[in-house]
C-alpha cells in the first residue's frame, strides 16, 4: 500500500492537470470564438441590380474580384507579411479572428496581440524596416522617402533606401495588369474603360493622379471599380504609405439622382460653417458627385477591421482642387451596421423615451455628410504654414476624421432647417448620431475613426449634452447638444487652419480617451452581445456569376 499511494497520487495529480489544461485551452477558445463572434456575418450581393446589366458588364465582375483578391494579398505583406501565421495555428476560432484582423493583432481593440509570440504592432507595419528609428529615418535624404507609393528598405551595409511599389510588388501587380486587359476588352462604358487604361498605367508608373482624374469623369458606368493604394491609415510610424485595397460596387441608380441636388449646395454649406470667415475661403468644387452603390466585393484595407461604410475619394488635393470629389454611400453595408448593431446599442443606451427618434434614414444621411463634410473645412493653414495635411502631422487623420463627423452633422441640420431634407426631424438626426457615436468608440484608440469619436463623444458629455438617468440610459439635452455640435465644429476648424499640431496633440491626449463612465456604457454594450462590427460572405459564387 504504501508504493501504491504515490502511484495513485500521481496519477490522479496528471489527471487533473490534463483536466485543468482542457479546460484552459477550451477557455481559450471560447474566448476566441467569443470574438470572432462579435463580427456579424451580412451576405454581399444585389441580384435586382445585377439583372438589369449587360452580359459584358456581369463578365466584367469576376475580373475586378479577381484583381480585388490580389489588392488583399498585397495588403497582407504590407500590413503582416505573408498568410504562412495561418499555417501555424491550430485553433480554428484564433485563425478565423487572424484573418479578420489581417494579422495577430486586434484592430478595434488597439491592436492588442491575440496570438502568443507576438507584441506589440509595429508602427511602421511591413512599410519601413522593422527596427528603423524616428530619428534614422528624419536624417535620411531622399526625396521619395514621403511617397505613398514606396516602402523604405535596408542595403546590405544597413543603410536605407526607397524601393517603388511597382517594383517591391512587380509578380502581383504583372497580373493585375493582365487581367485589366481583360477587362478594358470588356469594357462598354467609355467612362469606365478610360479610367481601367489609365488605372493600368498608375500600377505600372506608380503615379495615379491621372487615373484619379479619369475616375471622376467616370459618371455613367453602373459598375465601379475602386483599386490601388489608397488610404494611409495602416502606417502609424509616418502615416505616409498607402495601403492596397479595392471596392467592387453596383450603382442603385434611382437613389442616385435623389442626391444629386445637394453637390451643387456645397459651396452655400461651406459659408454656413460656424466659425470666422477667415477660415472658410476655401471654394469645395461642384463636379463632385454624391451617389449610392451596393457592395459586391471588398478586398484588401477596407476589408480589414472595422468596415467602410461610404467613400470619398480621391484623396489627392490636386484633383479635389480641379474636380471635386466622389462620394460613394455603400447602402446595403450601411444598412446592415444599422440593424445589427446601430439600433441595438440606441436602444439599449437611450432613454426610452427619445428611442423613437433612431432611424436608419438618419443614418444614412449622418453617413452620407460625414462623407461631403471631408471636401468642406479648410485646406490650407492662414499663417503660413502650408497645407493643413502637412501641418497637423500625425495628427491629421483623427482630427480630419473628427471634422468629417462634426460637419456631417452640422450639413443635415442645415439641410432640415431649409427644408431640403423632409424624411428626418433634427433630433432624429441628433439622436441617431450620439448612438453612432458609441457604435463607433467601440473601434478603439488605435483607429483614426474611434479617436476622432472618443474626442467627440467627451466634448459633448463636458457641454452636457445628455446626461444619464437612473437606469444608466442617455436622456439628451437637445438645445445644448446643438450648441455641443457648433462649438466642436469650430474649435476643429480652427485648430486645422492655425495648423496647430501641439495644441491637436495635447487635446486628443486628454481628450482621446475612454473615461470610467463611457466604460462602463461599453461594457454593458459588449456584454449584452451586440456585434462590433460586420464581415462579409462575398464572391464570385455568393453572385451567382462564373
Amino acid at each position: 500500500m504504501k508504493n501504491f499511494l504515490p502511484i495513485v497520487t500521481l496519477v490522479l495529480g496528471i489527471a487533473f492537470c490534463f483536466s485543468a489544461c482542457k479546460s484552459n485551452q477550451t477557455e481559450m477558445k471560447s474566448e476566441m470564438q467569443k470574438k470572432v463572434e462579435e463580427f456579424a456575418f451580412f451576405e454581399l450581393n444585389a441580384p435586382e441590380l445585377i439583372a438589369q446589366l449587360s452580359e459584358k458588364e456581369k463578365q466584367l465582375i469576376p475580373i475586378f474580384i479577381q484583381i480585388a483578391e490580389i489588392m488583399d494579398q498585397l495588403f497582407w505583406k504590407q500590413t503582416f507579411g505573408d498568410k504562412s501565421i495561418l499555417d501555424t495555428i491550430s485553433d480554428p476560432y484564433m485563425k478565423e479572428f487572424v484573418v479578420i484582423n489581417y494579422g495577430p493583432w486586434e484592430r478595434l481593440n488597439d491592436n492588442i496581440p491575440f496570438v502568443p509570440g507576438f507584441g506589440a504592432k509595429p508602427d511602421g507595419c511591413q512599410y519601413y524596416p522593422q527596427d528603423i528609428t524616428l530619428e534614422e529615418f528624419n536624417a535620411f535624404d531622399n526625396p521619395d522617402k514621403g511617397s505613398l507609393y514606396t516602402v523604405i528598405r535596408r542595403n546590405e551595409d544597413g543603410s536605407l533606401r526607397t524601393v517603388w511599389y511597382k517594383d517591391e510588388y512587380k509578380e502581383e501587380l504583372d497580373k493585375v495588369c493582365e487581367l485589366l486587359d481583360d477587362a478594358i476588352a470588356l469594357a462598354e462604358d467609355n467612362g469606365l474603360k478610360n479610367y481601367l487604361i489609365q488605372r493600368k498605367k498608375s500600377f505600372q508608373t506608380d503615379d495615379y493622379f491621372h487615373s484619379d482624374m479619369a475616375w471622376m469623369d467616370m459618371k455613367e458606368s453602373k459598375l465601379d471599380f475602386i483599386v490601388g493604394p489608397i488610404e494611409n491609415y495602416d502606417d502609424k510610424f509616418q502615416e505616409a504609405k498607402a495601403s492596397y485595397e479595392s471596392f467592387v460596387l453596383l450603382k442603385d441608380e434611382a437613389r442616385s439622382k435623389d442626391l444629386g441636388k445637394f453637390v451643387s449646395m456645397l459651396p452655400q454649406l461651406q459659408k454656413e460653417l460656424p466659425c470666422e470667415s477667415k477660415y472658410k475661403t476655401f471654394v469645395p468644387g461642384t463636379s463632385s458627385d454624391l451617389n449610392v452603390y451596393y457592395a459586391l466585393y471588398y478586398g484588401g484595407d477596407c476589408n480589414s477591421g472595422s468596415k467602410t461604410i461610404a467613400i470619398n475619394l480621391p484623396n489627392d488635393d490636386r484633383v479635389a482642387a480641379a474636380k471635386g470629389t466622389r462620394r460613394l454611400q455603400l447602402r446595403n453595408a450601411m444598412q446592415a451596421k444599422f440593424d445589427k448593431i446601430l439600433m441595438p446599442i440606441g436602444q439599449l443606451i437611450i432613454n426610452p423615451e427619445q428611442q423613437g427618434d433612431l432611424n436608419f434614414d438618419a443614418f444614412f444621411w449622418n453617413v452620407t455628410f460625414h462623407e461631403v463634410a471631408h471636401g468642406l473645412g479648410i485646406k490650407n493653414t492662414i499663417n503660413g504654414k502650408g497645407s493643413v495635411d502637412n501641418a497637423m502631422g500625425t495628427e491629421k487623420t483623427s482630427w480630419e476624421e473628427a471634422k468629417a463627423d462634426i460637419l456631417g452633422l452640422f450639413m443635415v441640420m442645415k439641410l432640415i432647417e431649409l427644408g431640403e431634407i423632409t424624411n428626418i426631424t433634427k433630433e432624429e438626426a441628433m439622436t441617431t448620431y450620439i448612438a453612432g457615436i458609441l457604435r463607433s468608440v467601440r473601434f478603439g484608440a488605435a483607429s483614426s475613426h474611434g479617436k476622432a469619436n472618443m474626442m467627440c463623444f467627451n466634448f459633448f458629455e463636458k457641454a452636457d449634452a445628455f446626461k444619464r438617468d437612473g437606469n444608466g440610459q442617455y436622456v439628451i439635452d437637445y438645445e445644448k447638444a446643438y450648441q455641443a455640435m457648433n462649438d466642436w465644429a469650430e474649435l476643429i476648424i480652427v485648430t486645422q487652419g492655425n495648423g496647430d499640431f501641439d495644441f491637436a496633440q495635447k487635446f486628443r491626449n486628454e481628450n482621446g480617451g475612454i473615461t470610467k463612465t463611457l466604460q462602463a456604457d461599453l461594457d454593458k454594450i459588449n456584454s449584452s452581445g451586440i456585434p462590433r462590427d460586420i464581415r462579409f460572405k462575398q464572391g464570385i459564387e455568393v453572385l451567382g456569376l462564373k
